[in-house]
Parts: C-alpha cells; structure tokens; sequence
C-alpha cells in the first residue's frame, strides 16, 4: 500500500478547510453588513404635536438614507429622558438626537454619550454646557417678536392698548423659552402695553392652560390679549375665554402651530401665531447627524426660520406649512 505524502495530506486538509473559512469571513461580513445603522431621537413629550412632527422629521430622513430610527417618549421628565438616553446608549446607537426637557439637565445626557463615543445633535431647546456635533434651532426671539407685533397691532386697531396682556410661556429654565418671553416682551414695550401675569407651562396641557388663563381674566378683568408659547395649550386658553364668556373681548396670539390653528386664525379667534417649523428642523437635524456619521462636518448652529401666521397671510402661507410645520397631517 503507497501511503500518502504528510505533505499532501495537509494540503487536502487545508483545501477541504479553505471553501469553509472563506464561507464563514463571507458570513461575517454579511451579517456586518445586515446591521442597519440606527439613530435614536430623545423627545420631551410626544403628547405634543410639535415634537411628533419634528420626530416624524427625522425618522422618515433616516430612512431615506437606509437608517433606522427609535423615538423615546420622556413625557416631560429629566429623569425619563436621562434613563431613556441609558437606554439607547446601551443599544449601541450610531447617533443620539435630543430635545432636552430642559436646557439645564441636557449636559448629563451629552456627557453620558460622550463617555460612550456617541455623537449627539440637539434639535431645539438647547444646553447650558456640553459637547455636541450641531444645534437646529429656531429663531425664537424674532419670532415671538413678530408675533407680539402682530397681537399689539390687532388690540390697537380696537383702541385696547390700554387693556393688559397676560402670558403662559414654556418652561423658562429652557432657552428657548427665555428667548421667547423676551422677544415677545420687546413687542409690548415698544407699543407701549403692559403685561399683567404671566404662568409656566408644567404638564403642557390644554387643561392646565385653561386653569392659567381662567386665573389671569378673574384677577385682571382689564385683559385684552393672552400669549400662549405653544400649540395644544392654546386651545385650552379659548375654552378659558368661552368658560368666562369674554370670547371677543380678549384677543390671543400663539406659537407653534397645529391643523385646528387654520380655522381658527381664519375666524380671528386667534390672531396670529409664530409658527416654528418641526418636521423642517426634524429633517435638518437628521441630516446633520448623518453628515457627521460620514465624516463630514456639519455647522454648529443651523437656524430654521419662523413663519408668523396671521389671520391675514395664512391662505398664502398654507401650501408651506401644510408639510414643515404640520408634517402632512392636515386632512
């Protein structure tokens, strides 16, 4: 019997072991491959339509660039949003977006993803510190500024700028709130107005503002005009008004913007509105973090203009709105 060279044997060994290495790296390579890279979007609260539509925004851009995308509800809590931003850390997402709950609790979530080399955009709100790929942002002291103008001008077109105005901001320990507040109050003065209250928003309901507002007209029944620095909360601010039967006697200016604002600003039951732009700072803000994911460098601030939608411009201004800023969801 011939016995078969050593040499031979290890190179059939090694032929018959080659096609199945190579199948495994092919497999691997595969499955790495498989992955589909994945954002995360941390929000305040989805019980807002705004920052259901800025999610929208950025889901629906990440999927246009093969990413998935998950959205974590923090339902207005700094302690949810931080376990959320735990969460997704954990996940190993390519990329953090956040709206902060408010500016003063985001530097613990940046500094968590910084510890774990995730990339963070922050869509709105703002920080008080912290490292961060880019800021989407809208202009919000103009806006409200604007949108104060608008208010002043309709109460002295009925002779009532000797009326108070009374105002129910967003939380001022966020930086767009402050912003807000303060082009709003550049307004008043500059037409001479004074402002007679003002309540922070907490639970960001139409029942809490209505509780606000009903507050404000029993203590100053000299009130001709109400800032509401955001949507849903303004339609509690005009139950407020019918409760107390000064529907007409009291004229309301907003921000931000939902479908039911349409009809309403074109019967004059609110006068105008600054309206930001969620599903175009969704798309931005996306884009930004895909960007940096691709080894480009993003700008650090990119500002999203305000439209200020008043019962005279909206027909004009519906065909843009009807998708930055109500996502496509107006019927």
């Amino acid at each position: 019997m011939t016995k078969k060279s050593p040499v031979l044997s290890r190179r059939a060994l090694t032929a018959g072991l080659l096609p199945a290495a190579i199948g495994l790296t092919t497999a691997s390579r595969s499955a790495r491959a498989a992955k589909q890279k994945e954002l995360a979007y941390l929000t305040p609260g989805l019980d807002l339509p705004f920052w259901r539509i800025l999610a929208k925004g950025i889901n629906e851009t990440a999927a246009a660039h093969h990413y998935t995308s998950t959205t974590y509800d923090s339902h207005n809590s700094a302690q949810t949003q931080i376990q959320n931003a735990q969460d997704a850390i954990a996940r190993k997402v390519d990329g953090i977006i956040i709206s902060p709950t408010d500016s003063s609790t985001c530097p613990s979530v940046l500094a968590a993803a910084k510890r774990a080399g995730i990339p963070v955009v922050i869509a709105d709100i703002g920080t008080t510190s912290g490292e961060y790929v880019s800021f989407i942002i809208s202009d919000n002291f103009e806006g409200a500024y604007g949108t104060g103008v608008a208010l002043t001008k309709a109460m002295k077109a009925k002779g009532w700028e000797k009326g108070v105005v009374g105002l129910v901001t967003i939380s001022l320990a966020r930086n767009n709130g402050k912003a807000r507040t303060a082009g709003f109050r550049k307004a008043l003065a500059e037409a001479g107005i004074r402002e007679a209250a003002l309540s922070q928003m907490q639970t960001y309901t139409a029942d809490e503002t209505f509780k606000f507002v009903q507050d404000m007209l029993t203590a100053h029944p000299d009130m001709r005009g109400l800032f509401i620095e955001t949507d849903q909360p303004t339609i509690g601010a005009l139950r407020a008004l019918q409760a107390t039967r000064r529907e007409g006697q009291v004229l309301v200016a907003a921000y931000d913007g939902i479908p039911e604002f349409v009809k309403l600003l074109r019967e004059g039951k609110i006068v105008a509105s600054g309206m930001q732009q969620p599903y175009l700072m969704g798309q931005r803000s996306a884009e930004a973090m895909l960007a940096y994911l691709e080894g480009k460098k993003p700008e650090k601030q990119i500002v999203v203009p305000i439209e200020v939608v008043t019962s005279e411009n909206i027909d004009a201004l519906l065909p843009t709105i009807k998708t930055t800023v109500f996502g496509n969801e107006m019927s």
